[in-house]
């Protein structure tokens, strides 16, 4: 329900500023009351709605939403707008991943090393099998360590927004028929240059990863 409802938010076929009643969104969706008002209580969670007694339930503008929450993503990359989240996405590692491999280069323990090679090892060979399932897991899982080695709460929280990044691609066959072997490659000198202390080439070669990640987004979708 609550997807149904975000998605419909999403492409906007419910606009902001809109005013439903509960007993609108009962009718829309054929959904008991009960169902409808946890609905809304959910939708209200994530910012997208603001319901009060005698007005309805009002659609808030798109600036207002909680737009790091997974299902919002979600919802924005299943929309006739997926490029702008797929782009506002890119811009958003681009900023921040490079960052996080620099702090973690001055944190990380030995422990942390490992987690890193291994995945990117894993990596390697998803790429080099053409499992894209593969591929994306361990992807996720080796920006997931690496944002967490940074030490920063705010950005180890982001590796979820990267992980629906990734699954979006593989999901919206955005991955190019040929892999990127030099970034996929790339995973392994930032596992080394973050258990060597390296800040500034452990930050330079994520940003190699994140921006080549994006010029191949903008390829498939026919962007400059």
């Amino acid at each position: 329900m609550v997807d149904r409802i975000g998605g419909a938010l999403a492409a906007g076929e419910l606009r902001a500023g809109e005013v439903l009643r509960l007993e609108d969104v009962q009718e829309r969706y054929s959904v008991s009351r009960t169902v409808a008002r946890e609905a809304v209580r959910v939708l209200e969670s994530k910012r997208v709605v603001t319901s009060r007694p005698r007005v309805g339930v009002t659609v808030r503008p798109m600036s207002a939403w909680n737009l790091y929450d997974p299902q919002v993503i979600r919802w924005r990359l299943a929309s006739p707008g997926r490029a702008a989240q797929l782009r506002e996405l890119a811009e958003l590692r681009a900023a921040v991943e490079p960052a996080a491999a620099a702090l973690a280069a001055g944190l990380a323990g030995q422990g942390v090393r490992r987690e890193l090679i291994a995945h990117a090892q894993a990596l390697t060979s998803a790429a080099r099998d053409g499992d894209s399932e593969g591929l994306v897991t361990a992807d996720a899982a080796f920006h997931r360590v690496l944002l967490a080695a940074s030490g920063n709460g705010m950005f180890a929280q982001l590796a979820e927004v990267t992980e629906e990044l990734l699954k979006a691609r593989r999901d919206q066959l955005l991955l190019p028929e040929r892999l990127d072997t030099a970034a996929v490659r790339r995973h392994l000198d930032v596992a080394e240059a973050v258990a060597a202390g390296r800040r500034a080439e452990a930050a330079e070669a994520v940003r190699s990863i994140v921006e080549s990640a994006r010029d191949e987004v903008e390829h498939l979708l026919g962007g400059p």
